[in-house]
């Protein structure tokens, strides 16, 4: 299986969710057995000998990814929330909308000192959501060893704003 077949397995769908907007449907490809193993093999051949202790999943599509990279490399999986929807104490950041700001929240006892983190969501487009979760990680101590994304929508150069914390690797490329 090749990244154009991973590539044409996600659906595009035009004006979503509002006029000019390219949305990039990973449930095409999600519903196909051959081509979710093969992104799931793909993102964990890169991370196999890396020491990563949680894999830091942004709600809610990196749960789909980072839950099952997850068991296949080892290691624990915590989940970034959107706000109030965690039931312990919480540490949170808030980040720019392009009309207004959103909050995440992770846990305020998920990470320690050291941890070594992958973040992973399902899309990098601007970066905001990941970087607010990179400043939650980095807030609890823990190491960011790197970033991964499905897809990446690159004319948009979120890219450059996430290789200050950490290397990002993305399987599929949009311009």
């Amino acid at each position: 299986m090749t990244l154009n077949e991973i590539k044409n397995a996600i659906r595009n769908v035009p004006d979503f969710p509002k006029p000019g907007i390219q949305f990039k449907d990973i449930t095409t490809a999600l519903k196909q057995p051959e081509i979710f193993h093969q992104m799931l093999d793909l993102m964990a051949e890169k991370y196999r000998h890396t020491k990563i202790d949680y894999i830091v999943g942004i709600e809610s599509r990196g749960f789909i990814f980072g839950a099952p990279l997850a068991y296949i490399l080892g290691c624990g999986f915590i989940p970034i929330r959107k706000q109030g929807k965690l039931p312990a104490e919480i540490i949170s950041q808030e980040y720019a909308l392009e009309y207004g700001t959103d909050k995440i929240e992770m846990h305020k006892d998920a990470l320690k000192e050291g941890d070594n983190v992958l973040i992973i969501d399902d899309l990098i487009a601007t970066a905001g959501t990941a970087e607010a979760a990179a400043k939650l990680i980095t807030q609890a101590g823990a190491k960011i060893i790197g970033f991964t994304f499905a897809i990446e929508l690159s004319s948009l150069q979120g890219r450059k704003t996430l290789e200050k914390y950490a290397p990002v690797f993305s399987l599929i490329q949009y311009e």
